[in-house]
């Protein structure tokens, strides 16, 4: 009797110890300004929580993460506070490259040290920077983000200020491991980040059927980029560079492919000799080509062809010189225009009549990028394809990891 009277409070404080550890959340979002349009949520409980029930299920990872934590800094230990929501932020009127969180510290000084194991350069006055990662202490705060630009302006809004706006993750984030938001003015438009065994999806639609059929349309093609969009999708996207192409040029649908193709490039440069005679010299080198055909459906192909000519896309000899990727030849038809590049043609693939961008992996493509890490070259050949779909204002984003023998969460 004695025992049951011990047992069950010790029971009743062990609950309420895991309910507080495990379920309960701070949810008030402290460290977002006013100005931000666009927020992304990490819950780090339940990405905590995921990651532990996949390294319980898969043994062969337990002896590999005890070297990993001995051998390289834990962010567990690095004097961070962890908070319930991960709060990163985009500022409104800045790059889309240019993104920002702040976190509070538990100690300064250890995450000084911390830092400097990660081999994060002091550029003097606090700051801290890393390739593109920058980080600026402020007491017992830091503030991180891709650049640091808008530095100055998040320490007056955040932290030196007590009248800032304290949002509630329920606005943001509805039991997803993780969401990006897209603020304007009152309204807020919201996309869950899922984790899955070997994909990363993000939409904004409970019912993944309506895109479950554009994937699988899309997924049988085996060009490096496959795209067909309608024209409302064309606005948005060209929105970010010139506003009014898909009106004025009276475009309706455009499709494309292309492959990647790794050429020999010549390069003829002249020196002198003795004598000062000039002297010819080629170099060979290798270079990564695309070979590619874009198919332009128009309601006044005459109309699409001079707006083209008006922004000077087409020089003399039929070449249209928007895209880079040179020599190339475009044609007007009675339905639209062709563009494709002379070199290795490729065959377009049927429309599916779907809104829709694949790209797949390619191993030319991320030989080719010589500024990323090993870590980050690792990642990105582990990537099997990413796709986008949209239909009907439901939007979304998969990124598809090869198949592997563990889960995405424990080889990232």
């Amino acid at each position: 009797m004695k025992k049951r009277k011990i047992i069950i409070p010790l029971f009743l404080l062990l609950a309420v110890a895991v309910y507080f550890v495990v379920f309960h959340k701070d949810k008030s979002l402290q460290y977002i300004p006013d100005n931000a349009d666009a927020v992304v949520l990490i819950d780090t409980k339940k990405l905590t929580g995921q990651y532990l029930f996949s390294l319980v299920t898969h043994p062969s990872k337990w002896s590999g993460s005890k070297r990993k934590s001995k051998s390289s800094g834990s962010v567990k230990y690095s004097g961070i506070r962890i908070p319930d929501f991960l709060q990163v932020f985009h500022i409104k009127n800045t790059r889309l490259s240019e993104w920002y969180t702040v976190l509070e510290l538990k100690d300064p000084q250890k995450f000084i040290g911390f830092l400097k194991s990660q081999k994060v350069e002091y550029k003097g006055k606090n700051s801290f920077q890393k390739d593109q990662l920058f980080f600026m202490i402020e007491g017992n705060y830091c503030i991180a983000g891709t650049s640091d630009h808008a530095f100055e302006t998040i320490q007056k809004k955040l932290l030196q200020s007590s009248l800032y706006h304290v949002w509630d993750a329920d606005k943001f984030i509805q039991n997803t491991l993780g969401s990006i938001s897209f603020i304007s003015g009152h309204k807020i438009r919201n996309f869950s980040i899922e984790l899955n065994e070997d994909e990363i999806e993000i939409n904004n639609n409970s019912n993944p059927e309506i895109l479950n059929t554009i994937a699988s349309k899309a997924e049988k093609g085996n060009h490096f980029l496959e795209l067909e969009l309608d024209k409302e999708n064309i606005r948005n996207f060209t929105r970010f560079f010139k506003k009014s192409i898909a009106d004025s040029s009276q475009i309706t649908s455009l499709k494309a492919a292309a492959d990647l193709r790794q050429i020999n490039d010549t390069i003829v440069t002249y020196e002198y000799d003795d004598n000062f005679n000039e002297v010819e010299k080629k170099t060979v080198q290798k270079i990564i080509q695309p070979s590619y055909m874009v198919d332009i459906l128009s309601n006044d192909p005459e109309k699409t062809w001079q707006y083209f000519q008006s922004e000077k896309w087409i020089n003399n000899e039929n070449q249209f010189t928007a895209i880079p990727f040179q020599p190339n030849k475009i044609t007007s038809n009675n339905n639209g225009i062709t563009i494709k590049s002379t070199r290795n043609p490729i065959a377009m693939p049927p429309r599916l009549n779907e809104n829709y961008i694949v790209i797949r992996n390619n191993a030319l493509l991320y030989s080719s990028l010589k500024t990323l890490s090993i870590t980050e070259k690792r990642i990105i050949s582990d990537i099997d394809y990413v796709l986008y779909g949209n239909q009907s204002g439901h939007y979304w984003i998969k990124i598809k990891a090869k198949k592997g023998e563990l889960p995405l969460i424990l080889r990232w």
